[in-house]
């Protein structure tokens, strides 16, 4: 017997970091992955936004003083003649506060900067798209320009308004400001938006390396052990060391590895026990056979004596050999039933007139209490049926024979046809009681058998819709009840 042994059944595995690459990576993928890519979008978004927030409203604040400041000269200077709006130009200029952080200039028709609170860039020509488009279109509004200073290579933002007298663009009122400290301030906020999100995705990446570590590769070392028990190391124990649904499937796998060592304790107990049960009988049979064959005119008495003995060997192998043929046909599904309209109490009558006088020639009393009225036929398979009230009553006298009584009664209860057999036995013992409706088991049993009959019994039954019962009686004994059902 493989891993049955006490030593085998008292093992546990433990638990041992596992390698699961290829789970691992899928976990990962799939769960990681969708999250990072969110993560990704999110921080790409909110990138986006600071960036639009910081150039629009540094863009805004330029157009609005751009276009009160142009206002005023369009409204004021610009149709009091040249000197007038050169003069207003060069006050503007002087007295522009935020000359350290913005570049006012005054640029004329030709596009060259005649006016600029830095006076390093009078008398260049900027050449950016905002100083034409506001010359060309005329349009009284800003016009903004984002991009690289054609002459210093500097990021810088400038918004041109034009500046119209009779109708006309003579100049443009142009503000521009450096970029740099902007463009370094949003590199931060978007540093710190990145660092943000990958100090998210390493969070998760630990959390579900942890889940991993405590789940999936725990789900591994259970594969191994169910790997373990397969190959036929029954009874192995795996450690539990969770309470939830991983306690108990580590819970359902214990018991699954002690019930196929148990089924193989009995399984190999029935192989050795049903080699034992053929090889008595025919070796009975066989010396008997040959004892009548060497002396075919002895003592008559004696002949009868082996001849019976020779039949009773015989009926028990036939018996055995019927037991073994159910027990197959359960366990591959063939087992099936021929159901039509059955008098159960003459097919139980008749199992108890083929015993009763068998049971006398061994001294045991076979009493039955017929019902008061005749009980209505039933749908159900009568040779199925009869095989069972036999192996009943053939297992009450192989197991309370010594009582040597046995009442048998049949009668109708509600909707139910009951039949009981009682033995005057020393009965069962109750921690066997769960047990002995089970395949292969015999308990404690000296008693000739294959340990399969009842399971053969309660199959049956079973499949007629009814119960199969076994106790033990009040007074000592043990008690069979079959109950059937009076319709189907």
């Amino acid at each position: 017997m493989r891993g049955c042994d006490t030593v085998a059944q008292r093992r546990k595995i433990r638990w041992k970091p596992l390698r699961l690459r290829g789970l691992q990576h899928r976990w990962l993928f799939n769960t990681v992955m969708p999250v990072f890519l969110v993560l990704a979008l999110v921080a790409v978004l909110v990138s986006v936004g600071i960036c639009s927030y910081f150039y629009g409203s540094m863009q805004k604040g330029l157009e609005s003083r751009a276009q009160a400041m142009a206002n005023s000269f369009n409204d004021y200077f610009m149709d009091s003649g040249y000197n007038t709006y050169y003069q207003m130009a060069v006050r503007s200029a002087e007295s522009f506060e935020d000359k350290n952080r913005i570049e006012m200039q005054f640029i004329s028709s030709s596009g060259r900067i005649q006016v600029s609170t830095s006076g390093l860039t009078a008398g260049t020509a900027p050449g950016t798209p905002d100083i034409s488009q506001a010359q060309e279109e005329g349009e009284l509004r800003a016009y903004p320009y984002q991009g690289m200073d054609p002459q210093t290579g500097e990021q810088i933002m400038a918004v041109s308004y034009p500046l119209v007298s009779n109708d006309r663009v003579v100049g443009v009122l142009r503000l521009v400001t450096s970029l740099r400290v902007v463009n370094f301030q949003v590199m931060l906020l978007i540093l710190f938006v990145v660092l943000v999100t990958g100090l998210c995705m390493a969070l998760i990446i630990i959390s579900n390396l942890i889940f991993i570590n405590g789940v999936v590769e725990p789900v591994g070392v259970v594969t191994e052990s169910v790997k373990r028990i397969s190959a036929g190391s029954y009874g192995f124990q795996i450690e539990k060391h969770y309470p939830d649904e991983l306690g108990e499937l580590v819970d359902n796998i214990n018991m699954m590895s002690l019930k196929l060592s148990q089924n193989e304790k009995m399984q190999t107990e029935f192989i050795s026990s049903v080699s034992h049960e053929l090889r008595t009988p025919l070796t009975a049979i066989n010396g008997w056979g040959e004892t009548i064959l060497e002396d075919p005119t002895g003592d008559p008495e004696q002949l009868r004596r082996g001849i019976r003995i020779i039949l009773n060997e015989s009926r028990r192998l036939s018996t055995m050999v019927e037991e073994l043929l159910e027990f197959s046909k359960m366990q591959d599904g063939r087992f099936t039933l021929q159901i039509e309209p059955v008098d159960l109490q003459a097919e139980f009558e008749d199992a108890i007139f083929t015993y009763r006088e068998l049971f006398r020639q061994d001294g045991i009393e076979l009493e039955y209490e017929a019902p008061e009225e005749l009980l209505p036929p039933i749908s159900g398979d009568p040779e199925r049926l009869k095989q069972v009230f036999c192996n009943v009553l053939d297992n009450a006298a192989k197991h309370g024979g010594s009582g040597k009584r046995i009442a048998a009664s049949i009668g109708q209860e509600g909707e139910e046809q009951v039949i009981r057999v009682r033995d005057y036995g020393p009965g069962i013992p109750e921690a066997e009681l769960p047990f002995v409706k089970q395949k292969f088991y015999k308990g404690t049993s000296k008693a000739r058998g294959s340990g399969i009959g009842l399971a053969v019994c309660d199959e049956i039954i079973g499949l007629h819709g009814g119960k199969f019962e076994i106790g033990n009686a009040e007074g000592g004994g043990a008690v069979v009840t079959i109950r059937l059902p009076m319709k189907a």
